[in-house]
């Protein structure tokens, strides 16, 4: 088989299995258990250097980081579908807002908790306040970020954002939990979760 994702289903592993499902693609999952620090085993960090999941490979092609593996599966197994085209103009806004969770999301929703001390001009993620502005945008009238089409981008961004309201690291706005119930509804967001616990399950594994 092609596809290998490394998997743990308490990792951002757990969300690439979504996007397997929706791409519909063949693959192979190899369980690594993160609580013996093997994502941090030579064979893992000789794939990624960070020594952390998720990591996929497609035969001699290695993708790590959640946003570049979803990027890359849509491209290459569901362009048009899942991607918009290259000459599509929707093409700016399906990127725009599937590297806005990683870049902004992720290091905004840590320094509110954290309570960071930064200078909201220098950082690449702004300001809190600002963060949600923009998040509220992104799903606009919706149903999805491309309006009435759904794209990896959900997954990405959606994604980000359901774990975020899952920890209680957002505040769950009515625009912000419509979304998210509008995504845990997909067949094949529901077969990843039950997926996972599944895996959680058979190795042990209990939540919270």
């Amino acid at each position: 088989m092609s596809i290998v994702l490394y998997h743990h289903p308490f990792s951002r592993a757990a969300t690439v299995l979504w996007m397997l499902d929706e791409v519909g693609v063949e693959h192979e999952l190899r369980f690594v258990d993160i609580m013996k620090g093997e994502q941090k085993s030579p064979a893992l960090v000789a794939l990624n250097p960070m020594g952390k999941l998720p990591v996929l490979t497609d035969g001699a092609t290695v993708v790590t980081e959640v946003a570049a593996i979803g990027l890359y599966l849509a491209d290459r197994y569901a362009s048009g579908k899942l991607a918009p085209a290259l000459d599509d103009p929707r093409r700016g806004t399906y990127l725009r807002w599937s590297l806005f969770a990683p870049s902004v999301i992720e290091p905004g929703a840590m320094a509110k908790a954290g309570g960071w001390t930064y200078k909201s001009g220098a950082a690449g993620w702004g300001d809190y306040p600002a963060m949600l502005s923009a998040m509220t945008s992104a799903i606009g009238d919706g149903p999805f970020v491309l309006g009435e089409t759904f794209s990896m981008a959900d997954i990405i961004f959606g994604g980000t954002l359901r774990y975020m309201l899952k920890f209680n690291m957002l505040e769950p706005t009515p625009v912000f939990t419509s979304y998210v119930d509008r995504l845990s509804a997909r067949p094949a967001s529901a077969r990843a979760e039950a997926r996972n616990a599944e895996i959680a399950a058979a190795h042990g594994l209990k939540v919270g």
